[in-house]
């Protein structure tokens, strides 16, 4: 491990401006990832500033019926909490299937969002990889892939965001707030993650030296939700494919919906051309197998992940049959 310097922040302002003027300053909450890449030699901050004494961990009721999260809650609490699981238990649900018990005992709700891929050749600071060092390679592309992107990736960078958190505060409307060196704002969260394009070093559209200091969530969307996650062992498992699904039904149609798939992009990849395609229709097995289909029109598979179309295609019928109550026509699709 690299030398550094250590502050721990007196406020959310002061941390902000000392990690704001140092280039190679980060911020520390619960460091379940960031104290991974010191260790591993992918991070060598000159400074670390650590945010994670800051009264930022209360979940508030707001006068609209929805919620705001401080973003130094731990991962547990929040799962927990009991106006989380009566009113959002898709959030409670995603929180759940991430890591393990004692990760989410200190895992924070900002740090979660921001967590960086878990693509092992990111992780590796022996082989290339554009992410770590632009221009040098993105060895995924014809390596080991079988957990890499299928929609929205770039020849610069294949990897996919870890977070279930990420994904169910997509569906549920959430949006984050930020204080900058120019003070606060809000950002939805579905516009807070970037696709790689040309630059996947960024993984979020957030400035240097901004800190997520709560989500908020919206009243709820009413009607059901669930979110399923496919990995490959039941517990502290990356989503191979998961799907975060709310699903509002009035006189015998969806009338509202939000789909957001994880496991299979850079970013929470939001199902639009599937909610296009069911919101206003009837649930029918071949109106859900249309959504489906359109939605992956444009997944392209690498040489190891090709399974991941046909099951992300599976994980969007099977929640959306069961939040519309249809019945699979073909058991070889439930």
């Amino acid at each position: 491990m690299r030398p550094f310097d250590y502050q721990r922040a007196a406020d959310a302002p002061s941390a902000v401006a000392a990690v704001a003027a140092d280039p190679g300053a980060v911020f520390l909450a619960g460091g379940t990832n960031l104290v991974d890449h010191l260790k591993l030699g992918v991070a060598a901050p000159s400074l670390v500033v650590d945010v994670s004494g800051l009264a930022v961990d209360e979940v508030e009721e707001l006068p609209e019926g929805g919620l705001r999260i401080g973003a130094g809650t731990r991962n547990s609490d929040l799962a927990a909490h009991p106006l989380v699981r009566e009113r959002y238990p898709l959030l409670s649900d995603a929180l759940l299937s991430g890591a393990s018990g004692q990760l989410r005992n200190v895992a924070t709700t900002g740090g979660n969002l921001l967590q960086r891929t878990r693509c092992g050749y990111f992780r590796d600071p022996t082989v290339p990889c554009n992410k770590r060092e632009p221009g040098s390679g993105c060895p995924a592309l014809t390596g080991h892939n079988r957990h890499h992107a299928i929609l929205g990736a770039s020849r610069e960078c294949v990897a996919t965001h870890p977070s279930d958190m990420a994904a169910a505060l997509v569906a549920l409307d959430a949006t984050a707030v930020v204080l900058g060196v120019d003070g606060a704002r809000r950002v939805p969260v579905g516009e807070l993650h970037r696709l790689p394009g040309d630059d996947p070093t960024r993984d979020t559209v957030l400035a240097h030296g901004d800190l997520i200091t709560a989500v908020e969530l919206p009243a709820p969307l009413g009607g059901r939700s669930h979110y399923r996650k496919v990995r490959d062992r039941a517990s502290f498992a990356f989503a191979l494919v998961s799907l975060a699904a709310a699903v509002r039904m009035r006189d015998g149609v969806i009338d509202n919906l939000r789909l957001v798939l994880g496991g299979v992009a850079h970013t929470p990849w939001r199902a639009r051309h599937a909610e296009d395609a069911l919101r206003g229709a009837a649930p029918t097995e071949g109106a859900l197998r249309a959504a489906a289909d359109a939605e992956l029109l444009d997944a392209k598979a690498l040489a190891g992940n090709a399974f991941k179309v046909p099951l992300a295609r599976n994980a969007l019928l099977s929640v959306l049959r069961d939040l519309t109550d249809i019945a699979p026509e073909h058991e070889e699709d439930a």
